[in-house]
Parts: structure tokens; sequence; C-alpha cells
């Protein structure tokens, strides 16, 4: 049976949860209404568990409203439902015995729009979950941005200083005017019936309507003001809004264009609806594994992108064993002979099965440095080969230099490389591959520039943040 997770999403009006694959698609769901009292929302969510558990489950993520320590799994602030004095891990844990990971809402939904939603195959994010609140989430580098802990509560970035008192303490925060909350006191504002919606809001705008349009830009401009901000704090590829009300911010935000000539970035609604954060806290605790899994860095680039380099100093740093794809496959090449570029390319192959059997039979808790070119193989076989060796944690190198630059050390070094090689007839084609190759990204990525000097401590600090992401160990220090 494959194994399965469970994410909660706990909001200030509802309560879901869902069982959940490992792509991310729903098994099975459930849902209650949310409540003010946080021993009744841990009730609620253990009923809810328990209503959608099956024995394929292997962890619980749970997402909540407010501050949390991801490291400690403690909830340090709440909003509309403040659990900061509830035992929420230790309570489910000690009910359903499996291991519970918890974090901040926006945090979820985000690893789900950037693992299968809007985000997908993106570095740097924002995410914005318009609700009764407010959430949010950064993505950086490939992983969620914590700062010293809990960063990333932007409802609470300030768009008047002058304005409404926060729940935070603080006035003029974008939640008090922007939210779904805000949105209903804008409506009674107005004099319009408490029924309306966002969608009926936006209808009524089409058809010319002043009033629905004078209250959409009460509410929508703020939140402008405030990713522009993000924007230029944290110059994300893409800004998402999320939530019950994110599809209806982006709506009534094409009639507030950003202005800025400085900062772009490509406003899109969440694909995955209410379902993110359910989502996204299922996929969070299926990588949190116990911390004697696999681990896998991957360095990665086309041939002569200069990763040989990159991983060997990077092996002196950490003290990890490489596996290279070259390594493994010349002494074949010296020891047949006739090996052409197809039987080479068979050989590559098997080269890179023979490495990921290594890392299966290695002990629990090995990290692994793998230098090779992993697009010379169909993704499908590659996922595979990870499945197969127990990966829990991987991050990605991704050494890359000017086409023309590879090609000429191609060039430079055909002559003196073994027989089944491509020679110097392949370097117009390996120009062409350089120019439209792209990482892996089959955990996070981090560019790196094999023209300047490579600097290990650098890729140490991503790696850290990368693999402790999914759960692994901290890096060696040296």
């Amino acid at each position: 049976m494959p194994a399965t997770s469970i994410g909660v999403d706990i909001g200030g009006t509802n309560i879901r949860a869902a069982r959940v694959a490992a792509d991310g698609a729903i098994l099975a769901r459930a849902r209650t209404a949310s409540s003010a009292d946080p021993a009744v929302v841990l009730d609620r969510v253990e009923a809810l568990i328990a209503e959608i558990d099956d024995p394929s489950v292997e962890g619980i993520g749970i997402g909540v409203p407010g501050q949390v320590d991801f490291r400690t799994r403690k909830v340090l602030s709440g909003g509309y439902v403040d659990l900061s004095s509830a035992p929420v891990c230790e309570r489910i844990e000690a009910r359903f015995g499996r291991p519970v990971v918890i974090d901040n809402d926006g945090n979820m939904a985000l690893v789900a729009e950037a693992r299968c939603g809007a985000a997908r195959g993106r570095n740097d994010a924002v995410m914005l979950t318009i609700g009764t609140g407010i959430g949010g989430a950064i993505l950086t580098g490939g992983t969620i941005f914590r700062g010293a802990g809990a960063a990333g509560q932007l409802g609470h970035v300030v768009v008047d200083a002058d304005g409404i008192v926060c729940k935070c303490g603080r006035r003029g925060c974008v939640e008090t005017v922007s939210s779904g909350t805000a949105l209903g006191r804008h409506i009674a504002a107005a004099g319009l019936d408490a029924a309306t919606t966002a969608t009926d809001l936006l209808a009524r705008r089409v058809a010319g309507d002043k009033q629905a349009d004078a209250v959409l830009r009460a509410w929508a401009q703020p939140l402008r003001a405030a990713i522009d901000s993000l924007a230029a704090a944290f110059s994300p590829e893409t800004v998402v809004l999320g939530g019950g009300l994110g599809g209806a911010a982006v709506a009534a935000l094409s009639a507030h264009p950003d202005l800025s000539s400085w900062f772009r970035y490509a406003l899109v609604p969440a694909q995955l609806g209410d379902d993110a954060g359910m989502i996204g806290a299922a996929l969070s605790a299926a990588r949190v594994k116990a911390a004697t899994g696999k681990r896998l860095v991957m360095v990665n680039g086309v041939p002569a992108s200069g990763k040989s380099h990159v991983a060997a100093a990077l092996a002196r740093e950490t003290g990890w064993p490489v596996l290279s794809l070259d390594t493994v496959k010349e002494p074949f090449l010296r020891e047949i002979d006739g090996v052409d570029r197809p039987f080479n390319r068979k050989l590559g192959r098997a080269s890179l099965a023979a490495m990921f059997a290594i890392l299966r039979d290695a002990p629990a808790g090995t990290t692994v440095i793998m230098d090779a070119w992993f697009g010379f193989q169909p993704r499908a076989f590659v996922e595979g080969l990870l499945d197969d060796a127990g990966v829990d944690a991987i991050a990605e190198l991704w050494c890359s230099a000017p086409p023309d630059v590879i090609g000429k050390r191609y060039g430079a070094r055909a002559a003196s490389r073994l027989p089944g090689h491509p020679g110097p007839e392949y370097v117009g084609e390996l120009v062409e591959l350089a120019a439209r190759a792209e990482p892996a990204r089959f955990g996070p990525v981090q560019d790196v520039d094999t023209t300047a000097a490579f600097d290990p401590k650098a890729a140490c600090a991503f790696l850290e943040r990368a693999l402790a992401e999914q759960g692994a160990q901290a890096l060696p220090s040296r």
C-alpha cells in the first residue's frame, strides 16, 4: 500500500483535513467548523483525523494561523485561533502514534503551490492567503524563508500607520483592511446586504456599478500596496494569492495594476484553492523523516559546466563522499574496446543506476554528493532511482556558465578524453544544450556560476537550510 499522510488546515472559520498521496492528490477529506476555544479546536482536529485515517498514513501535518517555530514545533502566537498554549503536536502524536509536523498555515499553502500548483518550478515566490485573516509565506532559493524562526507573517505588513488596531497590537496591518473579515466591514459600511460576496461585487463592477467598485477599491488597494512592498523586499518571480478569496483578490487587483517599473512580478491566483493548506501540511509531513534517512546533494550541470570542481570543493568542506558519473563509467571505457556514442550513453545510464544503488545500500543517515548531468536521462527514470535509494532529502547545486564558455572548455579537453566520449564535433551541440538546459528541481536549487570563484561555505549555508526544511540533520561544522 503506497504511503500517504494527513494534512490539517486550521482556519478561523473552518478546520479542514485530507489524506494525501505523495504526488499531492487528495484521497479523502473532512471538514468542520472552527472555534476560538483551543480545547474545542483540538477535539475537532482529532475527530477529523480519525475520520480519514487508515493504515497507509505515515505522518500528520498541521497548519495553524499565527507564529510557529518550525524546529521546536511550538505555536508562538495566534490570530483568529490562538493555539499558543495548546500542546498540539504532543496530543496528536499520543492519539495517533505518527510523527507530527506543525507550521504556519501560509507556509503550508506555499509548500503545496510550489510543489504542484501556481508556483511550481519557481525558486522565489511570495504567497498571501486571504480568508478570515491574511496569512503569508516566502519561498527563497527553493526553501521556505523563516528568518530567526517565524518569518512570513505577511498579513501584518503595515499599510496605514494610523489605521485600525490589529490583533497583533499594531495599527494598520493589511489584514485589517484586505482580509475576508475586512471585506465584510467594507460591505457593511457601504450599506450593502450582508450576504453580498466578492463575486457579486466583481460582477456589479463589470456592469458599471460605482458603489461596488468603491468597495473593491477600499479592499484591494491596500493589498496592492502590501504586495508592492513585498516585491521590493524579496524580488519574487511570482506572487500567489490563495485562500478562499485569493482568486477574487486577483480579479479585484486587475483594476489597480502595479505602476512600478523597478519591481516586476507575476501576480497569479493559487491553483489549489482552499485545499492548498491541507495538501501542503500533508506534503510537509511526508517530507519530514527521521534524521536517519538518506540525503542527496545533486551537483548538476551539462558536460563542462564545472560541476566536478564544485563537487570536490564541497566534499572537502563537508567530508561527504562524492559519486561521480565519470568516475564510475571510465573504468569500463578503458576495458571495453570500440565504445561508440550510443553505447557510451548506455554506460552512462548504467553508471547512474550504480551510483543510486550505492546510496541505497549505504547506512542510514548517509549523505552523498552526486556529480552528474541528470538531464541526460528521462525524469521518470531518475525519480525511480530516487525512490529505490530511499532518499528523504534532496538539494541541488546547478552549475552553469555562458554556453560559449562551456563549449570552449569541452573543446579544450576533448582530445584527452577516453574513446567513447563525444569528440570536438560535439561542441556545437553542447553549446545549444547549455543554452536550454535547466535544473532538475527534485529539491531546492541554488545556482552556481562556475566562471566565478566557488564559495563552499555559502553553498553549505544553503544546503543546511534546504535539507533542514525536509527534516534532515544539519550539516557538519568544519
